[in-house]
């Protein structure tokens, strides 16, 4: 969201003057920013260039002694919502894969707990290179964000894949990565009852599936999962171990949980929770929009127009209900089950009618097509219910927030009961 505190590591490459432009981008789209940079980065731009774009003092010495302002060496770690590195250098990327901290910004950046997102920009060979390539695949095992480098003119006089992302490419990968990261003022306003979330193992069901007709096509609905990742970020951050079960979505994945599991189709999902059940957790937050059905046997070639005529009939066959059919399997007495009811009429009835059919502990009903509601990663209102009723009702507000609120608003009932 617009309000989070973006910190910008400015590293040692000639794109570093793109990143004044970047940095002048997000002040404009309403993001605080503070920068850190590399000594080799002052040597293509001066720290008071960032300085006069962000108004904050630029962190570049370790010790202090070559700043305007004297700065904690890890002071803007704890400051920021979200690291951004760009440029990020070849040198920069081993450094973050190894855990090596001997200047700024790689101490910044082995000092910050939360999500990291990355722009290299390098010299093709030094990009192809094994050891980068290896580099790059390790640290998005481990949950860092990239913005892949573009093809175009490089410093070396060639034209290849090696520069860095336009600035307004980053932009938007930023925007999409805060959109379900709660800026830290949100975090202490919707602060759930005191000691409830730390250590307990969340499960956290998230996104849509997608049944496969052939190779290319498939059957899938409009979630985008940001409500499940918000939820997921929520409970980590306040100290819950998060497993995240996902479907396919292009939302970047919050850095931290104990596992992801992707998944595609119903069968798959329902297989992904039986087995997260049998290794035990306390609770299990179902937001993943499950297909009701889907092709018993999708065809293994594209299936082609001129083969179907003019109608074309799919058979379609109904899907587990993984509430009512594959949790009550593996479920044990002290699995609280959090399940989400899309409607659009009734919302209320039909929504306490599926939290008795499937025996959940709580249901959170939502209607996509209400005022101040709807899919995606804008605001979105709900109404948590429980077994006494309506437990609370939200107003329209950013999925992130919205997270934080519901876990304070189950963490407060559970404290009562």
């Amino acid at each position: 969201m617009a309000s989070a505190r973006i910190l910008l590591l400015v590293t040692g490459g000639i794109a570093a003057y793109k990143a004044c432009f970047l940095a002048r981008l997000y002040m404009q789209a309403g993001f605080s920013v503070k920068v850190a940079m590399t000594d080799a980065a002052t040597r293509f731009v001066t720290p008071m260039t960032f300085q006069v774009l962000t108004g904050h003092p630029v962190a570049t010495d370790l010790w202090g002694e070559g700043q305007s302002v004297a700065l904690d060496h890890i002071e803007y770690a704890r400051w920021a919502d979200l690291a951004v590195v760009a440029p990020a250098t070849a040198n920069n990327l081993a450094k973050l894969t190894a855990g090596i901290a001997d200047d700024m910004v790689t101490t910044q950046l082995l000092a910050f707990p939360g999500p990291v997102l990355v722009a290299p920009a390098m010299n093709d060979n030094m990009w192809d290179h094994p050891a980068t390539q290896a580099n790059v695949a390790l640290l998005k095992q481990r949950g860092v964000h990239f913005v892949e480098p573009a093809d175009g003119w490089l410093a070396c006089g060639t034209v290849s894949k090696g520069r860095m992302a336009e600035p307004e490419d980053i932009l938007a990968a930023t925007r999409e990565l805060a959109a379900v990261i709660p800026a830290r003022e949100e975090l202490s306003a919707t602060k759930s009852a005191p000691g409830f979330w730390p250590g307990q193992k969340v499960l956290v069901t998230a996104g849509p599936t997608h049944e496969p007709i052939d190779p290319v096509r498939f059957l899938g609905n409009r979630s985008s999962g940001a409500m499940g990742y918000a939820l997921a970020q929520a409970a980590m951050q306040q100290g819950a171990r998060v497993t995240l079960i996902t479907g396919p979505t292009e939302l970047p994945v919050p850095r931290g949980l104990e596992q992801v599991v992707r998944i595609q189709t119903a069968c798959e999902l329902s297989d992904a929770v039986a087995t997260a059940l049998q290794e035990g957790c306390q609770w299990l937050i179902m937001t993943a929009a499950v297909a009701d059905f889907g092709l018993p046997q999708p065809s293994a070639g594209k299936m082609k127009k001129e083969d179907l005529g003019d109608n074309w009939t799919l058979t379609l066959s109904r899907n587990p209900d993984i509430l009512a059919e594959t949790v009550p399997l593996h479920r044990d007495d002290d699995l609280k089950v959090v399940g989400f009811a899309l409607e659009t009429e009734d919302v209320l009835t039909r929504a306490e009618a599926k939290r008795k059919a499937k025996s959940m502990d709580y249901i959170v009903a939502n209607n996509p097509i209400a005022p101040g509601s709807g899919f995606g990663t804008g605001d979105h209102q709900v109404t948590l219910l429980g077994a006494q009723g309506v437990i609370w009702a939200s107003d329209s507000q950013p999925k992130a927030r919205l997270a934080g609120q519901l876990l304070q608003q189950i963490a407060d009932h559970e404290n009562k009961a």
